[in-house]
């Protein structure tokens, strides 16, 4: 009998970035929603046969979404708040006001907190349950969707995220954490187990339900939380027209804490992730086996990274589950969402380099290569090409280490990590020399990439301007951008970023140690997409990178222009790092890299320098205990590493974005940066009583309006933001400015947005000062 194959989750954007290309242009008005549908339908279809011609057994259904597989759960289960009910809307255009807010003849709402789905550079809007809402099966998208596909002869696995996840991801309208009781669990299990009696009519035989949340650290009640919803919800798996297995699948993690809780609940086949979470898992197996009803998917083809699988660590791994149950399939360990299309488009790259990718596509081969050498005995595997080339590209020899960066490393001192003088005499410092009023007003660094900016920039790609041409265009943009801001009254300014088509990959291709990929996109949140560029070998600083155009803003205006930086924690968080060496290694030497740019920046005369490091929570391991050995004790004294060599007088700025705060807040002051600007509008500005209760020594800005929405917050609705913010934060240490960067905004929002948000400072700032 051959081994089962599963894939947990596709990519949805397409190849070329379908989706994405569809739904914008639904919102420019270029065609109408029948148009987005009939693409999504086109790609489900493409997408579905892909797998189906890789020889996937169980092939996921429901993990397409126009914009968020949360915000899609919310919408089956009814959890829509009212305000986004009163518009009146239809369907599509109701999910897409919660997800990106709505301004028009409408109404005006925000939209829906936003976080990122665990340990990844994923975005999921989060449920908002008050008192009012009722939840029920209220959708019939996931059944659709199996339909469509059984009509192409695909018997797809319906995926939906589990209930436990769910709740446990949702939260009060006042941002409050959900009080979750008894009716609310009974509503929940009753709403799943409808779907399963549903499913089970229509002939599903694996229906997957997502709890990625049970990888977390356990609260108390958690477990029984998890029992009284799933003791409700599995009955429900037979109908008078057939039965349905469930596997509960699980991923970023080990369960190793609730294995034993899983295992007596009796599901049908439970997923585990035996990248991140190998050796607990394999001892939770080992202790507790497995009844003689479950399947384990085994998890051993990496849904979140680019390299090759080594197929004698995965064989290993597959061979440890076999000698404890003889019902296993072979699966990735996560949902492919988090990884690109497919390698066969990036022809820019050389052919030994491609060898060592997997993407989306060459994983499903990966899955059916592994289901077939697992059942091989050691003689066949011996013999076997398919493991001798993979073996191969695991000879040692992809990498020659740099000699200088090793050298440069072994000297670092203690004294290198750590900035003088304290911060509360360089913060003296700074206000005499920087003259900035109360309540300083600045943007977080990038202006709108138009157009004609991307238009440009792919005239120079193209041969078609000279570089001399080029710059001229970048001076003129920023000569235009420094007006603007002088003339709204903004008090730090920056040069808005134009010659940087990302702000990772703009630092990547000006260092040592980078490969870049043409159209290995991934989703980040809605139709945000990312193209990550690839850690290949040591990393170090080619030449200098931002001086000149930072230099060139400054000499343009008598206010203090910030340069900006990326950090080397975020450069490495949004790339796809090597796996030869570890994170911590390749942190270091970016950090190098980066110090080098800091101390070239002070030497030009910049005196505001912003060293962003927006995915700094970002790999946090799940587990508490982790935290500080496995990441914090490298990740902050790198960024002290970064800014430890500059003159009292210089002021250090980082920033974060989209992620919780409140729970690290000691260690983000102990990064000991001057100045941190925080996501903070979206979410209800939290972070603030998590400030308040640290007494917090970096001074700090907590965002005052989403600039992930396209709606233009009123001059009142920031006064009130920054009143919020005054109530908890001492209004010396107070900046105000904007979420994150406005790069993805049009300059019809990004203006008259700042105005306000100047317009409101300036009021504050003046009721303050009589």
């Amino acid at each position: 009998m051959s081994v089962p194959t599963s894939v947990v989750g596709f990519p949805r954007i397409g190849s070329d970035r379908e989706l994405k290309k569809s739904i914008e242009g639904y919102w420019r008005g270029k065609h109408g929603i029948e148009d987005v549908k009939a693409t999504a339908k086109l790609l489900r279809e493409r997408h579905w046969k892909i797998q189906q011609q890789a020889g996937i057994s169980l092939i996921p259904s429901n993990d397409f979404s126009y914009y968020d597989q949360m915000l899609d759960t919310a919408i089956l289960l009814g959890v829509v708040p009212q305000r986004y009910k009163r518009l009146s809307l239809d369907a599509e255009d109701t999910l897409f006001a919660m997800g990106r807010g709505y301004q028009g003849d409408k109404g005006d709402v925000t939209a829906l907190p936003m976080k990122k789905w665990f340990t990844t550079n994923y975005h999921y809007l989060v449920p908002e349950i008050d008192d009012s809402v009722s939840i029920s099966l209220s959708s019939d998208k996931p059944f659709e969707e199996f339909t469509e596909a059984k009509a192409l002869g695909i018997t797809t696995k319906p995926v939906l995220i589990g209930p436990y996840t769910f709740l446990k991801l949702a939260r009060r309208p006042e941002g409050a954490p959900l009080a979750i009781d008894r009716g609310l669990i009974e509503q929940t299990a009753k709403a799943y187990a409808d779907v399963l009696e549903r499913f089970a009519g229509l002939g599903v035989d694996w229906v997957q339900f997502d709890e990625p949340y049970l990888v977390l650290d356990k609260e108390r009640g958690d477990l029984e939380l998890f029992k009284s919803l799933y003791t409700k919800i599995l009955p429900h798996r037979k109908s008078t027209n057939g039965t349905v297995r469930l596997l509960l699948q699980t991923y970023f993690g080990h369960v190793r804490d609730s294995y034993e809780t899983l295992g007596l609940l009796g599901f049908d086949g439970l997923g585990l992730d035996f990248v991140e979470g190998r050796n607990e898992n394999l001892a939770a197996l080992e202790e507790f086996g497995v009844s003689e009803n479950t399947t384990i998917f085994a998890g051993v083809v990496n849904g979140r990274n680019i390299w090759r699988n080594d197929y004698a660590v995965s064989l290993g791994v597959l061979d440890a589950v076999r000698k404890v149950t003889d019902r296993v399939a072979v699966s990735t360990a996560s949902s492919l969402l988090h990884v690109p299309f497919s390698v066969a488009r990036e022809d820019g790259l050389d052919a030994e380099v491609r060898r060592h990718f997997a993407f989306a596509v060459e994983k499903l081969d990966e899955i059916g290569e592994l289901a077939e050498l697992v059942q091989d005995n050691d003689e066949e595997r011996k013999s076997s090409k398919a493991l001798a080339d993979n073996q191969a590209l695991f000879d040692g020899h992809r990498v020659k280490a740099d000699a200088a960066v090793s050298k440069r490393i072994a000297g670092l001192s203690e004294g290198e990590f750590n900035r003088k003088p304290a911060r509360s005499e360089r913060q003296r410092l700074q206000r005499e020399e920087l003259h900035l009023p109360l309540l300083p007003t600045t943007t977080i660094g990038s202006f709108p990439q138009t157009k004609e900016v991307r238009a440009e920039r792919a005239r120079l790609r193209h041969g078609e301007i000279s570089q001399d041409d080029y710059d001229a265009f970048i001076r003129s943009q920023i000569d235009d951008v420094l007006s603007k801001q002088e003339a709204i009254g903004l008090d730090v300014l920056v040069h808005g970023e134009f010659e940087r088509n990302d702000m990772v990959e703009y630092f990547g291709q000006n260092l040592n140690g980078f490969l870049f990929t043409k159209n290995a996109w991934v989703q980040s949140y809605g139709t945000r997409c990312v193209k990550p560029p690839i850690v290949w070998s040591d990393v170090s600083r080619a030449q200098p990178i931002t001086v000149a155009w930072s230099a060139y803003a400054q000499s343009r205006t008598d206010r203090v222009v910030k340069g900006m930086l990326t950090g080397p924690v975020t450069i490495l968080n949004w790339s796809w790092p090597r796996e030869d060496i570890t994170h911590e290694q390749q942190t270091t030497q970016l950090a190098l890299a980066i110090r080098d740019e800091v101390l070239d920046l002070e030497a030009a005369g910049i005196k505001v320098i912003q060293i962003d490091e927006a995915a700094l929570r970002e790999k946090l391991p799940l587990r508490r205990s982790d935290w500080h050995k496995e990441y914090l004790d490298w990740a902050i004294p790198a960024f002290r590493l970064v800014h430890s060599g500059v003159k009292a007088g210089t002021q250090i700025h980082t920033h974060m974005c989209y992620s919780e705060f409140n729970d690290i807040i000691r260690d983000i002051d102990a990064m000991d940066a001057d100045v941190i600007s925080f996501e903070a509008s979206r979410s209800d500005l939290t972070v603030l009583d998590a400030i308040q209760e640290a007494h917090f020594e970096t001074e700090a800005g907590p965002g005052v309006y989403d600039i992930h929405s396209p709606r233009i917050p009123s001059q009142q609705e920031i006064e009130d933001r920054i009143g919020d913010i005054l109530a908890k934060m001492d209004k010396a240490s107070v900046w105000i400015n904007p979420d994150c960067g406005l790069k993805t905004r049009g300059n019809a929002e990004t203006w008259p947005s700042l105005e306000h948000m100047v317009a409101a400072a300036k009021a504050v700032r003046e009721r303050l000062e009589r």
